[in-house]
């Protein structure tokens, strides 16, 4: 019971965030491997793009709606029980990332970041575990970050809400795995989408959003809770936090060379995003 793989004629998928980056890719990648995917984001242009795009022989389902709004979510998911079918795969991937320096910090920008990551996360669980809950079976998938393993600079707010969402994930497998529903996690490392492009230190091991969409493909088909890629950097990252404090916080320094940056202001307040959000 616990090891339930969702298939494409069981039913349909689901992707939050699906406007851009991982969740856009992976909506793709769904598709073309023959599931109908209901993708949701508050672009409505971006999702009829890429419904436009898909490869099929899967459909692309076009719901808009913002994450942040549990009614919304409860719309949503009514949207697709009720009028395209029994959903048996739900990825939960709608994010924000807003880099947060501790010399400049602003309390928006961590309420937003917990709206979006956490809050938004937990407004599609909600409904997605009842409706699952009720036939006895489903597999839901948490995109999280391998930032979530321990701080790193400028990641005060997103690392927190990711290593929020790795708890909560671990904490609900207990009892999901009890009603049939199996819960996994997500912890890519740096994936090239738009948000990535303000980090301010260097990113290795960085992958395309078209191969991280593969590996999640790929995790989702096979057992196992956590799905990291791409692994010689997340699992260096795992170690890496099991070293004590004072070593681990020279290393980060090391590689990333941010104690030798001078203090400045936060480039990327809640402001910034507004300007060129980055929220899916």
């Amino acid at each position: 019971m616990t090891d339930f793989v969702a298939h494409p004629e069981m039913g349909l998928a689901w992707v939050t965030g699906a406007s851009s980056g991982i969740g856009r890719a992976l909506a793709l990648r769904l598709a073309s491997n023959g599931f109908n995917v209901a993708v949701t984001a508050r672009n409505h242009e971006k999702l009829v793009k890429l419904q436009h795009e898909s490869p099929g022989p899967g459909r692309i389902i076009v719901l808009d709606g913002d994450v942040t709004d549990p009614r919304d979510m409860e719309r949503v998911l009514a949207a697709i029980e009720y009028e395209h079918g029994s959903m048996v795969l739900a990825i939960l991937n709608a994010g924000v990332y807003v880099p947060v320096h501790g010399e400049d910090m602003h309390r928006e920008d961590f309420e937003r970041t917990f709206a979006v990551n956490l809050h938004g996360t937990v407004n599609c669980l909600l409904p997605a575990v009842r409706h699952m809950k009720a036939r006895g079976h489903g597999q839901i998938a948490i995109v999280s970050s391998a930032t979530g393993y321990g701080g790193l600079p400028t990641s005060a707010a997103y690392g927190a809400s990711k290593a929020a969402l790795i708890n909560m994930a671990e904490s609900l497998k207990f009892d999901l795995d009890k009603t049939g529903i199996r819960l996994q996690i997500i912890n890519p490392g740096f994936v090239k989408t738009a948000a990535t492009a303000t980090n301010e230190f260097p990113m290795p091991a960085l992958v395309s959003a078209d191969v991280a969409a593969e590996r999640v493909a790929e995790g989702l088909q096979r057992s196992g809770f956590e799905i990291t890629f791409p692994r010689r950097f997340t699992y260096a990252l795992k170690l890496l936090n099991l070293l004590p404090y004072g070593l681990y916080f020279w290393l980060v320094n090391k590689a990333t060379g941010w104690k030798t940056r001078p203090l400045a202001k936060a480039a990327h307040s809640v402001e910034a995003l507004k300007r060129n959000p980055q929220a899916v």
